[in-house]
């Protein structure tokens, strides 16, 4: 009687086998209590773009697409052209070691770890990510977002640890990579990581909606962002933190205007060129380039290469998703992790591909 049930639900809430991806979002995002904003642009054209859910509870303000959201890691993908750009000018060299631009490192793989490792999170440095759960954190906190710090204490305090790997021969997805990058950027260019993304990405691609989240500045139209808790069975405040101690691995907002423009730029070849591009969306160790995964997915039977750049913290969620072969790109951005939104831009992805139309024949 159960599994009798249990299908008579699932045809009821099934998505029609011949729905358009405009139809098949709406319904998703809708059974799935999806708050945030999805653009879809396809062949250079923006086909869809709607958003759900409140930018604010306690004042039942809606998301719009107009809405700025934390994008979390995102960061790491403008953080990796900053430093790829920097490299193509002959400041930077990714196979020198990071003491090579941080003479007073102090850590042990100071003369190991190289930017490219960095890049690709193989340096082996160690992780002080360590609220790997909700309960951990709501009983411990998270210490090193929850104590204001400066990027150079971040640095001091955290990443310069004895390594925990050899270099080069693991993935591990790790702040302190972005945060030393950030370090050197600033050291080579004698500015601000922030002067940097300033002059060098948002007002060269007017990104104007874009920017670094700061704890004593407020920022208009940014939305709230809520966690799921499973003891409370209810969304909750996320707790606080402080942005700052994010950096260049994850304390930028925006809107989904404004990453969709950023990710024209970058694929167009405006931001870097073609070699640089190529290494940049080249797969490594658990399918990561520089700052973003990219690997093959099959959609509607056919091979598409796919290049991801998903962002998370606590409820604050954010995907880049490109469809290279297909000349597609999705962005989320949302407000509460209760949605997975590599599962909803795969299956987004799917009915793209199931589709087989232009955006002008739809």
């Amino acid at each position: 009687m159960k599994s009798l049930l249990v299908a008579v639900l699932s045809l009821a809430f099934a998505t029609p086998a011949h729905s358009t991806p405009e139809e098949f979002i709406d319904t998703y995002a809708k059974q799935h209590h999806f708050s945030g904003t999805v653009l879809l642009q396809e062949h250079g054209k923006v086909t869809y773009e709607k958003s759900f859910g409140l930018a604010s509870h306690t004042f039942q303000v809606p998301n719009t697409p107009q809405t700025r959201y934390k994008i979390a890691s995102i960061t790491k993908a403008f953080t990796a052209v900053l430093v790829l750009q920097f490299a193509e000018q002959g400041k930077l060299d990714l196979r020198k070691t990071l003491r090579s631009y941080l003479p007073d490192y102090a850590g042990n793989g100071g003369g190991k770890v190289t930017l490219e490792q960095l890049l690709n999170h193989t340096s082996g440095l160690p992780n002080f990510d360590q609220v790997k759960d909700l309960q951990t954190a709501l009983t411990e906190g998270i210490p090193v977002y929850q104590k204001p710090a400066t990027s150079a204490q971040l640095l001091t305090r955290h990443c310069c640890g004895d390594l925990v790997a050899e270099p080069g021969a693991a993935f591990d997805y790790n702040n302190c990579d972005y945060i030393v990058l950030g370090q050197i950027l600033e050291r080579v260019s004698g500015k601000t990581y922030e002067q940097l993304l300033r002059e060098r990405l948002l007002q060269p691609l007017r990104l104007t909606h874009t920017g670094l989240l700061r704890q004593g500045v407020v920022i208009g139209n940014l939305a709230d962002t809520y966690m799921y808790r499973d003891d409370l069975k209810s969304l909750a405040n996320d707790l606080p933190v402080y942005p700052e101690n994010l950096y260049a691995a994850g304390s930028l907002y925006s809107t989904a205007r404004d990453v969709l423009a950023f990710s024209d730029a970058l694929f167009s070849g405006a931001l870097l060129q073609p070699a640089s591009l190529a290494a940049m969306t080249r797969a490594g160790l658990d399918d990561y380039g520089y700052g973003v995964w990219s690997y093959t997915m099959t959609i509607a039977g056919k091979p598409q290469r796919i290049v991801k750049r998903p962002g998370r913290n606590m409820g604050a969620q954010a995907l880049l998703f490109r469809m290279r072969d297909a000349d597609v790109t999705l962005v989320i951005l949302a407000n509460t992790d209760a949605v997975d939104l590599d599962e909803f831009a795969a299956q987004i992805a799917r009915q793209v591909g199931a589709a087989g139309e232009t955006p002008a024949t739809r």
